[in-house]
């Protein structure tokens, strides 16, 4: 069966594959666009098995809030280079891995890369391997976490550092107000400046405290402008 250039366009159009690689499954299919795409399918199985030996280093993370369900999610995708990262198709991969999360509450992400991806009969696998074939990199789904209830979410400097933070409420209607989202973004934005390990002080072990009292006594004792201050003085400013 003849095909024709517009053939080859409209094969690429489909499958996002480049000119020369359409029209050599189409001439493979003998013209059959069907067969054609499954023949690029099978040879994107192919490349993105071998692309998976390169490192995927860069990438993004994405926070997504799904009201209704009180459900939020951050899950980190990872890629080759930090512009696939910005690629339109890139992210609306992760933003569907995000609703599928959502969705389907998987285990893990060995879980999640087999079940079906964003309301398609595909699997998460299936599409992202659709998705290297069709951009040219590798890339993996790293990590994800789930949280109930009401939450915050934020995200910092274009998908480096994502934040979730739930909050006890006793009236949920009240967590819908302008006023509460400002509130709830501005913690999130303060716990991605400051990266706190705990929630509060009374959440400090112990020791933990006495330890970072020892640094700090330590640091103290160094500072130029502390010049022979007696060992309680700097106990007592160590302790706040």
């Amino acid at each position: 069966m003849a095909f024709t250039a517009m053939d080859v366009k409209a094969l690429r159009e489909k499958t996002g594959v480049g000119m020369m690689e359409c029209k050599k499954a189409l001439t493979e299919a003998d013209g059959d666009m069907d067969k054609a795409i499954d023949f690029l399918r099978e040879r994107g199985l192919a490349a993105a098995e071998k692309k998976s030996a390169r490192i995927a280093a860069e990438g993004v993370v994405y926070t997504y809030y799904d009201e209704a369900a009180k459900k939020a999610v951050t899950v980190e995708v990872n890629s080759e280079t930090d512009f696939v990262a910005k690629n339109d198709k890139f992210m609306d991969f992760v933003k569907g891995v995000a609703r599928t999360i959502i969705a389907t509450a998987p285990a893990d992400v060995e879980a999640l890369c087999a079940t079906a991806y964003d309301g398609t009969d595909r699997t998460v696998t299936e599409t992202l391997n659709d998705l290297i074939l069709s951009i040219g990199e590798n890339m993996k789904i790293r990590r994800f976490e789930v949280m109930d209830g009401v939450v915050a979410t934020y995200i910092h400097a274009g998908g480096s550092v994502g934040v979730m933070v739930g909050f006890d409420v006793a009236d949920e209607s009240k967590a819908a107000t302008d006023e509460f989202k400002v509130m709830g973004k501005d913690v999130a934005m303060q716990i991605a400046a400051m990266s706190p390990s705990y929630l509060d002080e009374a959440s400090v072990p112990a020791e933990v405290i006495e330890h970072e009292k020892g640094i700090l006594s330590a640091q103290l004792k160094e500072d130029p402008k502390m010049p022979n201050k007696p060992e309680q003085v700097l106990e007592k400013i160590a302790a706040g």
